[in-house]
């Protein structure tokens, strides 16, 4: 937030000044922009790799477990046609002036067939996708290979350390990235309201506007159907929630937030081994609001830039989202990492990832809250298919 308000001063003294003197402060900016880029094929790669082949996931989750696959599938595919019809109905990004990113071709305004999609989805090379950040392909690659791994048995165990290692160490990379996000942060918002004014402000808050929108009508529209599908009392699952959400509100950390959501959710009723093994399965897979916002925010980019998304270029970016959010579990602003990817796989702009870094932090707030509930019902749900849902007793709910 200093780093945005040092930069918001900068730049209106540059606007009304000199705005050449602009042209010497965007380097500071590109910096984090190529730093973010540095780090997204090995952070796929590890988190995805670590993930399925470390907790054998195609191999000991039994009914249990695909049950869970398959609601975190319907419940986050919703979330990003959420996102996506938000982003396009009430369009923040429309008006605002974005740098074109140096040296990057337009997109193409040409919908793919079906055929080049399938065709683009698997690597010829993998290293050639991870040279030139095709997030997909890594992500396909990821995924088969993961598979492999864990079909090899003991043999396969040294390689998952490894992959568990890379990720802990990218972990601690992005956190070093992190640190310069306030330079990057000022940078980025100093030159674009240098060049451009004071308009781009009223986009931004826009933007946060149109995604707690969006939250509210995922909540309305999705978990409340659910939680009335499955006959989940409303009012005594959100009180029993209510600590968890709030601490990942206040402190945008799901990891904060997941102690006290296992207990609450098991006082609920849902069965400790259900909760157990449920809870961290849907912080890799069902992270609701932070697939919402990597939607919401992908398009606004592009309409910051001037760009129009094909439908077909739309729910290529779509389904591509719905394989790399899979990797955003336990990342701080990991979700940026992700948006970076996507937006460098449709040659947009990454100044425009640097600038939603301004405001992210209250975005954060909305999605990671979001995360937390949609996991928390997510167990309830999975005890309810399972048939081994009890109702807590009105001592245990009132304590």
């Amino acid at each position: 937030m200093i780093g945005l308000v040092v930069g918001l001063i900068v730049g209106y003294i540059i606007s009304v000044t000199d705005k050449s003197v602009a042209e010497y402060i965007r380097p500071f900016s590109q910096i984090f922009i190529r730093m973010i880029r540095m780090i997204i094929a090995p952070l796929l790669f590890g988190t995805l790799v670590a993930g399925i082949a470390g907790a054998g996931h195609f191999k000991d989750v039994g009914r249990m477990g695909l049950r869970a696959m398959i609601y975190f599938e319907a419940v986050t595919t919703l979330a990003l046609l959420i996102g996506l019809l938000a982003v396009n109905l009430m369009q923040p990004g429309v008006g605002m002036v974005l740098p074109a990113a140096a040296g990057a071709p337009p997109i193409s305004a040409v919908a793919q067939t079906w055929d080049q999609i399938l065709l683009h989805m698997v690597p010829t090379s993998v290293i050639e996708a991870m040279a030139t950040g095709d997030v997909l392909q890594i992500v396909v690659f990821s995924i088969v290979f993961a598979i492999g791994l864990g079909m090899v048995g003991e043999k396969g165990k040294p390689m998952i350390q490894w992959c568990e290692s890379l990720t802990e160490a990218m972990f601690k990379v992005t956190n070093i990235v992190m640190l310069y996000a306030p330079f990057g942060v000022g940078a980025a918002i100093a030159y674009t309201i240098g060049t451009s004014g004071l308009a781009v402000l009223q986009n931004l808050a826009f933007l946060v506007f149109t995604l707690y929108v969006a939250l509210a009508v995922f909540f309305i529209l999705v978990l409340v159907p659910v939680m009335l599908l499955f006959k989940i009392p409303i009012g005594g699952f959100l009180k029993a929630i209510k600590e968890p959400a709030l601490i990942a509100f206040s402190t945008t950390s799901s990891e904060a937030a997941l102690p006290r959501a296992m207990e609450c959710v098991e006082a609920f009723g849902v069965p400790r081994r259900i909760v157990s093994f449920i809870m961290p399965l849907g912080y890799s897979f069902n992270l609701d609001g932070s697939t919402l916002y990597l939607s919401l925010a992908a398009v606004f980019v592009a309409q910051a830039a001037g760009v129009d998304l094909t439908i077909g270029q739309q729910i290529t970016m779509l389904l591509t989202l719905m394989l790399t959010s899979k990797g955003v579990a336990g990342v701080p602003r990991a979700s940026l990492v992700i948006l970076a990817a996507t937006l460098a796989s449709y040659n947009l702009p990454l100044e425009g990832v640097t600038l939603i870094l301004g405001v992210d932090a209250l975005m954060d707030m909305g999605r990671t809250m979001t995360n937390v509930v949609g996991n928390c019902l997510a167990s309830v749900v999975v005890a309810k298919w399972e048939g081994e849902f009890r109702a807590p007793h009105p001592e245990t709910a009132a304590g």
